[in-house]
């Protein structure tokens, strides 16, 4: 039978929050417990046959209490990161959502699903991090936004951007420009994920002083990276020999970040990525980090979700 009950809000301001844009979050809300929910003057009102729904409700309503005081924004994204952490890992989940957030100059970046914050978590513990899913998931912004965070606090004395440029056959003398110009377009998610973060003319300040580095994976050989912050992008485009070299470029006080989905290999098919063969081979040491993304943690229009779903189960017919 089905019966309606009240979870009852002391905040107006929050009951606000909690409902979402006409209600946005409450219809999320209405899609994960396949119940019906409304709201009135500051109760919450869910109609289900289960109890066990209303007390869900009470668990994930308490939690974004706690996340509306940190100052996080209340929307679809971390509601579906709570319920999902609420039904598999408790308190112990959700726990990981609300201490893993990333201090940007005087913003915060929040992981949107627990993945992402297992993934910035990773980041702070480990000095080399593997980052591996499909795009869309927020392995290069949260990346990114763990090097501004280094960099802009002086933990770490330069940011260095690479990735493989198998779209040029790994040559760009070809290309008008010094090397900088010739290599950015390639690194253009690297960029958009800054300009959101910091104001253009901070970007360009790093990089007049030299802060910010850009350059082609083939240019890293020989060198010894210090005291810097490295992302290393499209990661999965690496051939074994290049992964190797690169791997073997750490130097000290260097916290490296390697990002890619093994999904869109663009190598020649008798190469094997050098991600794969770096995350297989070094899965077993214990100082470096691990996260894989799966389409369930895209924050892109959930249309993408469904599209990456859509492929990965037709690769698997």
């Amino acid at each position: 039978m089905v019966q309606t009950a009240a979870v009852i809000l002391d905040n107006p301001a929050f009951v606000s929050d909690v409902c979402g844009v006409n209600d946005g979050n409450l219809r999320v809300l209405e899609q994960l417990l396949d119940a019906r929910i409304m709201s009135r003057g500051n109760e919450l009102f869910i109609e289900t046959e289960d109890a066990e729904k209303r007390s869900v409700l009470v668990t994930i309503v308490g939690e974004l209490r706690e996340h509306a005081a940190l100052g996080r924004d209340l929307g679809p994204d971390l509601i579906r990161a709570v319920f999902e952490g609420v039904n598999t890992g408790g308190t112990d989940s959700t726990e990981l959502l609300k201490r893993n957030a990333v201090s940007v100059n005087s913003s915060k970046v929040f992981p949107k699903s627990r993945t992402q914050a297992l993934f910035i978590q990773s980041m702070t513990e480990h000095d080399l991090s593997f980052a591996v899913g499909p795009a869309g998931t927020g392995k290069t912004f949260l990346a990114v936004a763990h090097a501004l965070a280094e960099v802009l606090s002086r933990r770490k004395r330069k940011l260095v951007l690479t990735r493989p440029v198998v779209e040029a056959g790994e040559s760009l003398g070809f290309l008008p420009g010094d090397l900088s110009q010739k290599i950015q377009p390639y690194l253009k998610p690297l960029y958009d994920a800054m300009e959101s973060l910091v104001p253009g003319e901070t970007i360009q300040k790093l990089e007049d002083t030299r802060v910010i580095e850009v350059a082609p994976l083939a240019y890293m050989r020989g060198r010894s990276l210090r005291d810097c912050y490295v992302i290393l992008d499209e990661a999965q485009n690496t051939t074994r020999e290049q992964m190797k070299m690169f791997l073997t470029r750490i130097g000290e006080n260097t916290r490296v970040v390697v990002t890619g989905d093994v999904t869109q290999i663009d190598l020649p098919r008798k190469k094997e990525s050098g991600m794969l063969h770096a995350v297989g081979i070094l899965h077993g040491i214990e100082d470096i980090g691990f996260t894989y993304f799966t389409s369930t943690d895209v924050v892109r229009n959930p249309l993408v979700k469904k599209i990456i779903q859509a492929y990965d189960a037709n690769e698997r017919s």
